[in-house]
């Protein structure tokens, strides 16, 4: 499926159960694992739970099967892996907690150096919560 395509149907079943803040962040030149990611809120683990249980059925009746689910029910966190596309839908403290979007935006453009500084980075914020 064609990152684009695979961009609206995230966003769209993300927004048809009302997700706040939705973002996309192009990390393809910083990282060889996916191209592009994007960050949602829930309002509650229910709402996140929901919200990452919608974007899977969409991706399934479209023909593609996820990679992977990562949280869960009860989760202030879920990730969805859609290969080109990994989906970060997260509660409001979590998201503020972790920073996603300023961990990558803050990287540099070797993907090498940007693995190592995201891991490292990660542990900290692991560390210190």
């Amino acid at each position: 499926m064609h990152i684009d395509t695979l961009k609206k149907l995230a966003i769209d079943a993300l927004e048809e159960l009302k997700a706040r803040d939705i973002t996309q962040l192009d990390v393809a030149k910083l990282t060889d694992v996916t191209d592009l990611m994007v960050i949602a809120s829930g309002t509650s683990t229910r709402h996140v739970s929901a919200l990452a249980q919608n974007l899977v059925e969409k991706a399934k009746a479209e023909g593609l099967q996820p990679r992977g689910v990562e949280g869960g029910n009860n989760a202030d966190w879920v990730l969805v892996d859609l290969g080109d596309i990994i989906v970060h839908i997260m509660l409001p403290e979590a998201r503020a907690l972790y920073d996603l979007e300023r961990l990558w935006a803050d990287l540099p453009a070797d993907s090498t150096v940007a693995h190592e500084l995201v891991r490292e980075r990660m542990e900290d914020q692991v560390s210190t919560s």
